[in-house]
């Protein structure tokens, strides 16, 4: 496969809501995924390997930057791959917005994950400072949701 058809897809997949794109031609495959952080990453069989664009690695260095909690917050990150949902169903009341007290155990989230509807709860006691997902994103394991000071 043409390295400019690749250059033109992950261009299209950055312009577009796309998540991830998969093509085939023949015995050749590629498949582009969309990074939460807005990375474009290209995974392709047999002759290509993977490929971030140069203009991309800055900004993914600065919100790792970003993202370190201060010494008295806690941050409650996606235990599993989904799709993220701030309210129990469309147009509801979120769970939790910022500046609410929560509990050990309240709902914040849902992640839905092969169409299984997973609670997220709060592991400790605390006031929610910032919801890092919006409704809808998909999250990857170990991405940031919800800071709790």
């Amino acid at each position: 496969m043409d390295i400019r058809k690749i250059k033109k897809l992950i261009e299209l997949l950055e312009e577009s809501g796309i998540a991830e794109i998969e093509i085939k031609e023949g015995e050749e495959a590629v498949r582009i995924s969309r990074m939460p952080t807005g990375n474009a990453v290209v995974h392709a069989m047999p002759q290509i390997a993977a490929a971030v664009p140069a203009e991309a690695a800055p900004a993914a260095a600065a919100s790792v930057e970003a993202a370190k909690p201060r010494p008295n917050e806690h941050v409650v990150t996606a235990p599993m791959v989904g799709t993220f949902y701030a309210a129990p169903t469309p147009g509801a009341k979120p769970f939790v917005d910022i500046g609410d007290e929560i509990k050990v155990g309240q709902v914040l989230c849902i992640i839905e994950a092969m169409k299984m509807m997973n609670q997220i709860e709060a592991d400790r006691p605390g006031r929610v400072t910032s919801i890092m997902a919006r409704n809808g994103d998909p999250v990857e394991y170990g991405q940031p949701l919800f800071v709790i000071e």
